[in-house]
């Protein structure tokens, strides 16, 4: 009997024994192909051998420092060479466990960053509905996933919600994107007036809406338009891309796409790929400047924090990255795995949308392609589609209640960056087997 506190006592998982590339394999010899990269983090793949050598290089020199004490020397090349490659006025870098703490990080600095100056009026937090930033209580309520939230609303600080840039949804007929993009940035700006510009801190969004929405992109000018909402009324904004960052969009930074730069920008799952959990806060000059001229001291903190063995994994992953400049790659191999989606499942009746940037890529299902209408959320369409998937070898990411917490399914795909064609062909099998065992064969 196992005494792991599984994540659903109903259905106990198999064994990871291994990895291998692209490949898991369980205690009984089966291969999954990991066409998900767990939730978005192995971009590297498994058993990627410069990253173990770092990390067992690392661990053999110095497993921990606390950094009430100590700064290391892989905490100082890694933030070096993420500010080296960061976007805008990005200066500095927090290092924590994993993206739920980078996002509490950045709730919490963006207060202090306004108590410093003098202005503690300003507390309120905009976030956009269907967004996820994390499972922390600070996190949970920036997240506009209703669903996560309803259990533990009692224990949420009040997060002011706008509606998510979602085209296939909400973008209306006869409206052109870039109107529809003006459209869903003016709800901000509508928001911060309500509340009153003096009482709102910052504005929390995904660049590229990920594990509630599924890989939803923004249309062109949203975020420019956002920007600038936020700089009019002195509101930070905070980029959240612990999932869709790190060259999984097909630029380092996905925000890079957009053309703006953020105040507080947050990463982590492929900063680590897995091979150590790790996180990071990054935030402008300005703001820093902000608490080393003011108390001197950021009043927040972990004991992990800028955990020498995980950035030490967090500095190899990263050199290969940029050295092998695998964003490209992901943007590459992310055109090659949606064109093979759309020419397979582009027609299919109950497919909706297939959507993302580079290899993050989400496809929503509907009861009816005409009427966009999902299906009903007793049929447990997402369960039954990563069941199935599983059954066939293929590690997916599907998930319900995509529209509003209740309704909607959609299907996350997220492989790593060292992904093959033969593998897209596996997936797309793979995928179609599944589909047709979840939907049935003639959906």
């Amino acid at each position: 009997m196992s005494h792991v506190f599984p994540r659903h006592t109903h259905r106990l998982p198999p064994r990871a024994v291994r990895g291998q590339g692209c490949y898991i394999f369980d205690e009984t010899g089966k291969a999954y192909l990991d066409a998900s990269g767990g939730a978005a983090v192995s971009c590297l793949g498994h058993s990627d051998p410069d990253v173990i050598a770092a990390v067992q290089n690392q661990v053999a020199q110095l497993a921990f420092a606390h950094t009430g004490f100590f700064t290391s020397g892989p905490s100082e090349d890694l933030a070096d060479l993420l500010i080296a490659n960061a976007p805008g006025s990005l200066d500095r870098v927090y290092f924590v466990s994993g993206g739920s703490e980078a996002v509490e990080a950045a709730i919490k600095l963006a207060r202090q960053y306004h108590l410093e100056r003098g202005d503690p009026g300003r507390r309120r937090l905009i976030a956009r509905r269907q967004s996820y930033h994390g499972n922390t209580l600070g996190a949970l309520a920036a997240g506009g996933n209703q669903w996560r939230r309803q259990p533990f609303e009692p224990l949420l600080i009040e997060v002011s919600h706008i509606a998510p840039c979602y085209e296939y949804v909400l973008r209306e007929a006869g409206e052109s994107a870039e109107d529809y993009g003006l459209r869903a940035a003016q709800e901000l700006e509508d928001e911060i007036l309500r509340l009153g510009p003096g009482n709102v801190m910052a504005f929390i969004a995904e660049p590229v809406g990920g594990a509630t929405i599924g890989a939803v992109p923004p249309v062109p000018g949203y975020f420019r338009r956002i920007r600038e909402i936020c700089d009019r009324y002195g509101v930070l904004l905070i980029l959240d891309e612990v999932m869709c960052g790190m060259g999984r969009t097909g630029h380092l930074f996905a925000c890079e796409a957009e053309g703006v730069a953020p105040d507080i920008l947050c990463i982590a799952k492929g900063l680590g790929a897995g091979y150590q959990p790790i996180g990071a806060m990054l935030c402008s000059k300005e703001i820093y400047s902000a608490i080393e001229e003011g108390s001197g001291f950021f009043q927040h903190g972990h004991t992990y924090l800028g955990h020498p063995v995980a950035t030490a994994a967090g500095l190899a992953v990263l050199r290969k990255l940029l050295d092998a400049d695998l964003a490209a790659r992901s943007a590459r191999m992310g055109e090659r795995l949606s064109l093979a989606l759309r020419d397979t499942f582009g027609q299919h009746p109950h497919v909706g949308d297939i959507r993302g940037r580079g290899l993050f890529i989400g496809m929503e299902f509907v009861a009816d392609r005409e009427r966009k209408s999902p299906f009903d959320p007793a049929l447990g369409i997402a369960a039954r589609l990563k069941a199935a998937a599983f059954d066939a070898g293929l590690v997916c990411y599907p998930m319900s209640g995509t529209r509003d917490g209740k309704l909607g399914d959609h299907v996350l795909l997220a492989p790593p960056f060292i992904l093959e064609d033969r593998q897209i062909e596996e997936i797309i099998d793979k995928l179609a087997r599944a589909i047709a065992a979840a939907l049935g064969q003639d959906g």
